[in-house]
């Protein structure tokens, strides 16, 4: 008997930023939510600006031309908060 498991595929699909968290759509099915103070960039926006954002890389980013921001789904994934972010100026 043979299973068959779904594949990883950690490029983004969509994308929702709140006033407190981002969103990152997966084409495998995931979903990754972090705060939005990991990015101060971000969190300083207008909800106008982080509507903006376009995938970048195939999916494997995204970026905001408004405010000059890009995250990686890799660095998502790892939980990597944004120099000058709360986490980060411990």
């Amino acid at each position: 008997m043979t299973s068959s498991y779904p594949s990883p595929d950690p490029r983004v699909s969509a994308v929702i930023v709140s006033e407190d968290e981002l969103r990152a759509e997966l084409l495998d099915g995931r979903t990754i939510i972090v705060p939005l103070a990991w990015f101060p960039r971000l969190l300083d926006a207008t909800q106008e600006q982080r509507d903006n954002w376009r995938i970048i890389g195939d999916g494997e980013g995204i970026h905001w031309p408004d405010i000059d921001e890009d995250l990686s789904v890799a660095g998502l994934l790892r939980g990597t908060p944004a120099v000058g972010s709360s986490l980060t100026s411990r």
